[in-house]
């Protein structure tokens, strides 16, 4: 409910006493009534007075968002933008989508919504032009097969063994399956892009690469792929954060938010909900 101060008016011409009991009871004698808040919402400076607007890709793609309706909550990105906003003290209704450009969103210049949310990755150029929060997510590697191939049915680390797996040279994904998997079945190629084409072409069982390109490599550039696994490292990889305007009044904010839900365990049971049951298990 807006709240609004309300003066009463002194009419009594040359009543200084008055007057002077006026300006005791409101304050000051030259106070001006406050203009009525917008809403109930938490005292945090954002683009609509009590709502937080979040932005995401357009279209976004599962696991980060089912069915491109991130409204819904469902989605590993979708649910920790709503947890986020919780922590900020919003709820739920309070909460808009907006689509936008995914390089857009990290180009220089003034933003139409609060926050930003689309597997953007922390490096130090893009902090030039915008503002990270704390990281929800911490990329891993993943194996991505054709439905059928030697290593389509693997449950194991072990059950790759034999299995051809493709590799990107120069690339985490490189290090990390020399780590896990050794070096006798790895087939390295120039890029990913020729990664793909041997996949494509059956000339290797599996490939490697970071978890969301994996998902879109099973969705967008294969017929029949499946995600067999995520591989389980002693090196990191990308961390992935929300993204606000530079100099954002609510990073600060944002960032506690995100700290939070790590501490809480929130973001380890909605990865586990959204990330491994939509195909992506850890490989022991």
């Amino acid at each position: 409910m807006s709240r609004l101060t309300r003066f009463s008016a002194v009419v009594a011409a040359g009543a200084a006493a008055l007057l002077a009991l006026s300006a005791c009871t409101s304050g000051g004698g030259n106070a001006e009534p406050e203009t009525p808040a917008a809403s109930d919402g938490p005292a945090l400076e954002t683009i609509t007075p009590g709502v937080l607007t979040i932005a995401t890709g357009e279209p976004a793609y599962a696991p980060w968002v089912i069915d491109n309706d991130p409204s819904s909550g469902e989605g590993f990105e979708a649910a920790v933008a709503y947890a986020v906003a919780e922590e900020l003290g919003f709820a739920k209704e309070d909460v808009v989508w907006v689509g936008a450009a995914f390089e857009a969103s990290i180009a220089p210049g003034p933003k139409d919504w609060d926050l930003n949310i689309q597997q953007f990755s922390v490096t130090e150029e893009r902090a030039q032009a915008v503002d990270f929060s704390s990281p929800y997510y911490t990329t891993t590697q993943a194996i991505v097969a054709n439905a059928g191939s030697a290593a389509a049915g693997a449950t194991s680390v072990a059950d790759l063994a034999g299995a051809t797996i493709g590799v990107a040279s120069g690339t985490t994904s490189l290090t990390v399956a020399e780590e896990v998997l050794g070096t006798d079945n790895l087939k390295i190629y120039n890029s990913v892009d020729d990664l793909v084409l041997a996949l494509q072409g059956d000339q290797v069982d599996a490939m490697v690469t970071d978890l969301p390109g994996a998902f879109y490599v099973r969705d967008a550039q294969l017929d029949d792929g499946v995600i067999v696994g995520q591989l389980q490292s002693s090196r990191g990889g990308d961390d992935f954060a929300f993204v606000l305007p530079k100099d954002s009044p609510l990073t600060a904010a944002v960032s506690a938010a995100v700290d939070a839900l790590r501490d809480n365990g929130t973001l380890d049971q909605l990865a586990a909900e959204w990330i491994a049951d939509q195909g992506a298990p850890v490989l022991q």
